[in-house]
């Protein structure tokens, strides 16, 4: 094999495990396997859904969502708590993640840039809401596989009224 088809097969494999770790999240949070998706985040992984999507800094300004993996396991607690009334019935979602594209690498620090397009239904009390938009993932790579350092959720409705609050990750 030439040294450009072991770089294309590498980036095919590459390529291949962003997407297996992808549907791997989205399969967790349609589980509601919360244990498992948060532990897809690094120590200090944050959960970013930014009020506009021109939005380049989380920390000081407005957001729908901005998360530690503290905060992510509180809203964890509260939404698996029995007295959790406004969670009676539960939510039901489904994730469908497409069109992954590696935005970079840095294989000395271990670092991908992906990005991805979501749709996302919550079906909760007779009524489904739709949800769809861009995901940003900065990945690092932990023992042959990854782990969230930053997952930013763009939506396309970002500014459309909801009828109720979002409990569920996107």
């Amino acid at each position: 094999m030439t040294e450009q088809n072991l770089t294309t097969m590498s980036s095919l494999e590459v390529q291949h495990k962003v997407e297996q770790f992808l549907y791997m999240q989205a399969s967790a949070l349609d589980d509601r396997n919360w244990e498992t998706w948060l532990s897809l985040f690094t120590e200090n992984g944050k959960y970013w859904m930014p009020a506009s999507e021109d939005q380049k800094i989380a920390e000081g300004v407005p957001n729908i969502f901005y998360e530690d993996k503290y905060l992510m396991d509180m809203r964890i607690r509260r939404v698996e708590h029995p007295y959790a009334h406004s969670q009676k019935p539960g939510h039901r979602t489904s994730h469908v993640v497409s069109n992954i594209v590696i935005k970079d690498i840095d294989e000395v620090a271990g670092i991908i840039e992906c990005q991805s397009r979501f749709h996302m239904v919550e079906y909760r009390l007779e009524n489904q809401r739709y949800f769809a938009g861009k995901y940003t993932h900065t990945l690092k790579t932990r023992d042959n596989s990854y782990l969230i350092d930053l997952q930013r959720v763009d939506l396309a409705n970002v500014e459309g009224p909801f009828d109720y609050v979002m409990q569920v990750w996107i």
